[in-house]
Order: structure tokens, then C-alpha cells, then sequence
């Protein structure tokens, strides 16, 4: 059995990205670029007005104000969109609306509330200021500059700027097919046939869900009885996938098969147990170069596993530069005991008050106890030489939620 640590270390090294593709422009959000991207032009091309008034030269309306106000003859509408072919003459104005280019001649833009217009002129009741209220060319980005760098993950800010420099398809990483096979006599697929002794597979789902949270693409397998055959069966569809999970089957009673599977179909076995609960009976391997999990039955063993090392490996083969979840500091408000030798992750209810964190054990912490993960946006970490963590204690949380 090895730490949580050492487990971790040895995934990652076996873990590495997958390669390219080309995605439209909308279908990049939460990808990571493959591409250093570079400005063709200046954002904006040219100086523009910053809002709808007037476009003037400032020496005209030095000494303007509310009880002296400056009268300035109109000599053009200017729309945004075109570029007027007038050059300003001093005592003279050009209404313009936001984003118009800026006319020759005009060194300001006053806004329409400073004015007042009239026949053929506009009154101008605020004075100016060299330059106020235009946008000059490239102030957001000059040609040649690097807007977005390989690796930068992409969010709505990012697909905005990739549009401003008119990249309409973009090379990003790869998002891995992750196969998903549970196993087990009990088990049925959710809209099964239930008696007193069926349960309906959760983990088909709360593991898809999860593959999908960190933006991969899970292909559910569906239910192997606990026979070798159906189990070998179900694997060798899942090859074909990047990644491979397998839930329950892994321990050491005498239908737990899937260790014995894998090994069949040319699983590599790099370690199997890992000193942590919930989660301890774990394996990982890799067959052609693919990484295989096989993760523990119990539903929240499964998500705790998935969280420390199949979530971390899958993003790190989409190129993320991230790949954990953020952990804070919280004052626990009740005391937590544990056997020493393992590192524990107790589901918590983290609450921010009077600005600090506190967090709370959400119930039973019973490794078949789902609802104690509905009711969690944080794991507790309690490091495993720890035995007691009294209330008032700092822990450190491993954040699932951050909307609380």
C-alpha cells in the first residue's frame, strides 16, 4: 500500500497530453490552446470616439462652461461604421456616435449630456480636455502582440478576443474518450427492473458526470455481471478509449475479477491499495500506454478516487496547467477522530462568516453514504499521522464548490 502522495506522482509520470485539433470558434470555450495566437492589426484599427457627442477641437472650448457655453456649427453626422471625409476647420463640430473613427482635425469628443444642439450648431456647456473621450488606436491590442498563449485555458473572455483578431477555427488539446464499466451481481441500470436485493448503479453516472465536469468525454460500458467472461467482454469495448475506469471488482473477495481482467487483456500494474479512506482498495495501470483505474464500488469511494487522481490526470491530458482543486484554510466546528497511517477525506459544508472559513462534516461518513456528498462543497484532508482534529482547529479543504 502507498501513500496518497506517492500515488499521485506515480499516475502523473505515466500521464502525459494528447494531441491536437481544430474546433470552431464557439466550440473552444473550456478547451486549452494548442497555438500561440498573434494580432494581424491594431484593436481598434483606428482612433475612435469612446461614446455618442461630438467630435471638436479642444482649443474651441477652452473657457466653455454651464453659464458660458460655446455655439459650434455641425458639418456632418458620422455613424459608426464609416470615416468621414471632412477635415475639421476650427469653430466647426462633427456629431459622431460611439465607435466612429475619429475626423481629421478633431482632437476631442465632448458627450451629447455637455450639450444642447440647435439649427445647423450645437452649444457646448463643458470645457475640454486634449484627447478625452477618444479611443486610440491599438489601446486594447497592437499588431503583433500575443493575445492568447498555448495553454491558456479558454473562457468567454478569451473566445471574445480570438473573434477580435478573426480566428474563427483554433487548434486546441484533445479531450479524452474515457470508458466506464461498473461491475457487480446487484447492480441494474437505472430505469431497471429493482427487488429487494438489486440497487441501481449510480456510479455509471456520478463518474460520467464527474468525466464531464472536467471536460472529457465519458462512453458508459453500462453493468458486467460478476463473471470473468462479460467483464473481459465489456473491457475490450473500452479500449478503444483514451482512458479506462472500472468501479467495484477490485478488492480481494472472491468475485472481485477485474484486477485479474485487466491483467489478461496486458495491464501493466504499477501499484494497487493506496493508504487512504475513503478510496483504499485502488489500482492503476496501463495497457499501451492508456491509463486504467479501477476504483472502488462504494459511491463515495468512487468520487473521492476519481477526484484525487483520475480528475487531475484527465485534465492534464487536455493540456490544463491546473490540474487540482483549490484547497483553503477553515476553522472546523467539531472535533474529527481517525486511525492514524491513512489520509482521510471527510465531506464538509464550507460557509464563509464574518471573514473566515468554516466548515462542517455534512453526516454519516459511511463510504456508501451518497448524500453526504449532495451536501458537500469541500473535502476535509486529514493528514495521516493525524488522530484527532478538535473543533476550533484549522483543516485544510479541498474545495469541490466554490458557489457558496
Amino acid at each position: 500500500m502507498i501513500t496518497v502522495d506517492d500515488a499521485l506522482d506515480k499516475i502523473l509520470s505515466h500521464i502525459h497530453p494528447l494531441g491536437f485539433e481544430k474546433v470552431f470558434l464557439l466550440d473552444s470555450l473550456g478547451r486549452v490552446m494548442a497555438e500561440d495566437i498573434f494580432a494581424k492589426r491594431n484593436i481598434p484599427p483606428l482612433d475612435n470616439s469612446a461614446m455618442d457627442g461630438y467630435a471638436l477641437k479642444s482649443e474651441d472650448v477652452q473657457k466653455t462652461s454651464r453659464n458660458h457655453p460655446v455655439c459650434l456649427e455641425v458639418i456632418e453626422d458620422l455613424p459608426a461604421g464609416f470615416i468621414s471625409t471632412k477635415k475639421l476647420e476650427k469653430g466647426k463640430a462633427i456629431r459622431i456616435m460611439t465607435g466612429a473613427p475619429i475626423p481629421k482635425g478633431a482632437d476631442t469628443v465632448i458627450p451629447v449630456e455637455e450639450t444642447k444642439k440647435e439649427d445647423g450648431s450645437v452649444l457646448i456647456f463643458k470645457a475640454a480636455v486634449l484627447g478625452e473621450n477618444i479611443r486610440k488606436s491599438g489601446e486594447d491590442v497592437k499588431k503583433g502582440d500575443r493575445v492568447i498563449s498555448k495553454g491558456d485555458t479558454l473562457r468567454p473572455a478569451e473566445v471574445g478576443m480570438l473573434a477580435s483578431v478573426g480566428r474563427s477555427f483554433v487548434s486546441v488539446y484533445q479531450r479524452p474518450l474515457v470508458a466506464i464499466l461498473c461491475t457487480g451481481d446487484e447492480l441494474v441500470d437505472v430505469d431497471g427492473d429493482l427487488d429487494e436485493v438489486k440497487i441501481v448503479s449510480s456510479n455509471s453516472y456520478t463518474l460520467a458526470a464527474q468525466v464531464k465536469d472536467c471536460g472529457a468525454i465519458p462512453l458508459q460500458l453500462g453493468i458486467a455481471k460478476d463473471r470473468k467472461e462479460e467483464i473481459e467482454e465489456k473491457l475490450r469495448q473500452g479500449t478503444r478509449a483514451d482512458v479506462l475506469i472500472s468501479s467495484a471488482g477490485i478488492s480481494v473477495g472472491d468475485y472481485d475479477f477485474v484486477k485479474e481482467v485487466m491483467k489478461r487483456l496486458g495491464m501493466e500494474m504499477v501499484f494497487w491499495k493506496v493508504a487512504m479512506r475513503p478510496g483504499q482498495p485502488l489500482a492503476f495501470g496501463t495497457m499501451g500506454g492508456k491509463p486504467m483505474f479501477g476504483l472502488p464500488g462504494n459511491p463515495v469511494s468512487s468520487m473521492v478516487s476519481f477526484e484525487q487522481f483520475v480528475r487531475p490526470s484527465l485534465l492534464k491530458m487536455m493540456g490544463r496547467r491546473q490540474l487540482f482543486r483549490p484547497v483553503i484554510e477553515a476553522i472546523l466546528k467539531e472535533q474529527i477522530g481517525k486511525k492514524p497511517g491513512s489520509r482521510y477525506f471527510i465531506r464538509g459544508s464550507v460557509s464563509f462568516e464574518k471573514d473566515q472559513y468554516f466548515v462542517t462534516i455534512t453526516g454519516e461518513q459511511g463510504s456508501g453514504i451518497l448524500k453526504s456528498m449532495v451536501r458537500a462543497n469541500g473535502l476535509i484532508v486529514i493528514p495521516e499521522d493525524q488522530e484527532i482534529v478538535r473543533a476550533g482547529d484549522k483543516v485544510k479543504v479541498q474545495l469541490l464548490d466554490r458557489n457558496f
